[in-house]
């Protein structure tokens, strides 16, 4: 049996832990499992007979990165699938955010993703072979309130997302994105900050964000279902693996209605669009 190998950042908690798990449990699964401390990783032991290798990892420490890529390969010989899981939230509104924090969500969300992603596709392109599961959000796809930094970083991942995707086809490398809406993980709780707003024309949304964080580990998403439904994808659907993959029903008919309202406003203003052009080109 060939093994493939995955790498998964971010298994401390919420989806990186439970596809981990469900991972750690297949056989013909070699995991390394990533954490910034890997104390954490401790659930992993009882499946743990030689195909599981823990390593430390904050992705936007280069040098880490750089170690995770290095391990997987002298141990395991091959990255087939590199999972971008890690990242964080910020709940507050666009004006009184913490641009400090924002530019570190960046740092985390996108950045380590394009990192760990650019360390790892060489391997795939001289295998010719391999797959990216990048984590976005349904909120790479839809923007609320309250919210505007993340959405920049989700948007970000799925724009660099589907250019990899085309520059790696005849590669024999896909790109898969993964878009959940709410999922019983720590995003909503402790791995997102919130800062309430002060501005009075702002209050309003005071509520959104604290509805957020009570709701956490109390959503409708699965992450054991999401584990399931991702290896499923990956390793029995290679051939017709979707560039995006919204998970849960909100996300789906958040997504859907989305497009669909994108194309009609695009009709809408289609002859004065393509007013825009010279006659030629018309």
């Amino acid at each position: 049996m060939n093994k493939k190998t995955w790498i998964v950042t971010g298994t401390s908690t919420g989806f990186g832990k439970s596809l981990a798990t469900y991972l750690a449990q297949q056989d013909d699964v070699n995991l390394v499992a990533t954490a910034r401390n890997t104390e954490k990783l401790s659930y992993l032991n009882q499946y743990d007979h030689g195909q599981i290798a823990k390593i430390t990892l904050d992705v936007t420490n280069q040098n880490d990165i750089t170690t995770v890529i290095n391990n997987a390969i002298a141990r395991f010989k091959t990255i087939d699938v590199l999972v971008n899981n890690a990242g964080i939230g910020y709940f507050g509104t666009f004006e009184e955010s913490n641009l400090a924090d924002a530019r570190y969500m960046f740092e985390v969300n996108v950045w380590g993703l394009v990192n760990m992603t650019r360390a790892a596709l060489p391997y795939m392109r001289k295998q010719h072979q391999g797959t990216i599961v990048n984590f976005s959000s349904i909120g790479g796809l839809y923007s609320f309130p309250t919210l505007a930094f993340y959405h920049g970083t989700k948007y970000a991942v799925e724009g660099i997302s589907e250019s990899i995707a085309k520059e790696t086809e005849k590669s024999n490398i896909k790109v898969l994105l993964i878009e959940p809406s709410g999922f019983r993980t720590d995003w909503a709780g402790r791995s997102s900050k919130k800062v309430l707003p002060e501005i009075d024309d702002y209050k309003q949304f005071a509520d959104f964000i604290e509805d957020n964080a009570n709701g956490a580990h109390h959503e409708a998403g699965d992450p054991q279902k999401a584990a399931e439904i991702i290896f499923d994808q990956v390793n029995n659907h290679f051939d017709k693996l979707p560039l995006r993959l919204p998970l849960g029903k909100f996300a789906s008919d958040t997504a859907i209605d989305k497009y669909q309202h994108n194309l009609d406003e695009f009709k809408k203003v289609r002859d004065i669009s393509i007013s825009a052009d010279q006659p030629e080109h018309k």
